[in-house]
């Protein structure tokens, strides 16, 4: 899904290897952001307010965003996934979702950061943590959509060592945006 919006473009330290390295330099790198697990109403809200904002920047919101943005936890946490947002204080400036497609594989979803925090690095931060549940859950690969108009996005992506798909490789997309095709191998 190409939901791995413009806020990916933040640099930053390398991704940590391991879940709980992730979230302490997660944690520790900005005056108090700290990126944890969806949890509350709030935190759901901000999932949605954050998306609809780039997505609607940069293109149209389309059925299966309503879907998601909808019911996070339904959607993404239930069948399995994670949602994390990233916290500044008491403000949710950032998130991403793993979510499930298919035997040992999960897609990142959207993604984003508040435009008046990109570039500090929050998007490279949540990226390590969601790479680092795909890798405690047992993914073999993360796959993700995006856009060519999202071209620091999909740098970002790059340098987590996705590499575009070729066409034979592409599932159909339930988004019409869809124009880049990445995947990670893990295992």
């Amino acid at each position: 899904m190409p939901d791995t919006a413009a806020a990916a473009a933040a640099a930053a330290p390398a991704p940590a290897s391991h879940p709980a390295s992730a979230l302490a330099s997660a944690s520790a790198s900005a005056s108090a952001l700290a990126i944890v697990e969806l949890a509350t109403p709030a935190d759901a809200d901000a999932f949605r307010t954050l998306n609809e904002a780039w997505i609607e920047r940069y293109f149209t919101l389309e059925d299966e965003d309503r879907a998601i943005l909808g019911d996070p936890a339904g959607r993404i946490v239930e069948p399995g996934g994670a949602v994390f947002v990233a916290r500044l204080d008491d403000e949710v400036i950032g998130c991403i979702g793993l979510m499930p497609a298919g035997d040992r594989v999960f897609e990142l979803v959207k993604m984003a950061v508040s435009p008046a925090h990109q570039g500090h690095g929050t998007g490279r931060k949540l990226i390590a943590v969601a790479l680092d549940r795909a890798r405690e859950l047992g993914a073999r690969r993360v796959v993700l959509e995006s856009n060519n108009q999202l071209a620091s996005a999909v740098h970002l992506y790059e340098a987590f060592g996705f590499r575009h798909l070729g066409h034979d490789e592409v599932a159909p997309s339930p988004y019409v945006r869809a124009d880049v095709h990445m995947a990670l191998e893990l295992a």
